[in-house]
């Protein structure tokens, strides 16, 4: 922030603040000030092996009956928000339930 090119656009920095310049400042107010819990997701894992949660076909491994289409079964967390893939994980996910219950 303190760079020539940026200098006119900055009245004053807030945070972390002027005085922190250190690599271990930064990750230590990082820490401090940063959460996870906004958009929790992969908390039971779909997969196609017996360590995973949900199967392929959104089918709870070890409850009979039930089915888990969620934000939950993302194997991978992604760096963006969670609302549009989780539409059509339940998009998907309502396409294989009805095909599953027509046969």
């Amino acid at each position: 922030m303190r760079q020539d090119a940026l200098k006119p656009f900055i009245k004053r920095e807030v945070l972390p603040g002027p005085d922190v310049a250190m690599d271990e400042e930064y990750i230590r107010f990082a820490c401090a000030n940063s959460k996870i819990d906004h958009h929790p997701a992969g908390t039971c894992r779909m997969g196609g092996d017996n360590a995973s949660v949900v199967d392929p076909r959104w089918k709870s491994r070890g409850i009979e009956g039930l089915r888990i289409c969620d934000a939950s079964v993302m194997p991978r967390l992604m760096s963006s928000n969670t609302n549009a893939p989780t539409i059509m994980i339940a998009k998907k996910a309502a396409y294989m339930i009805r095909a599953d219950y027509a046969n």
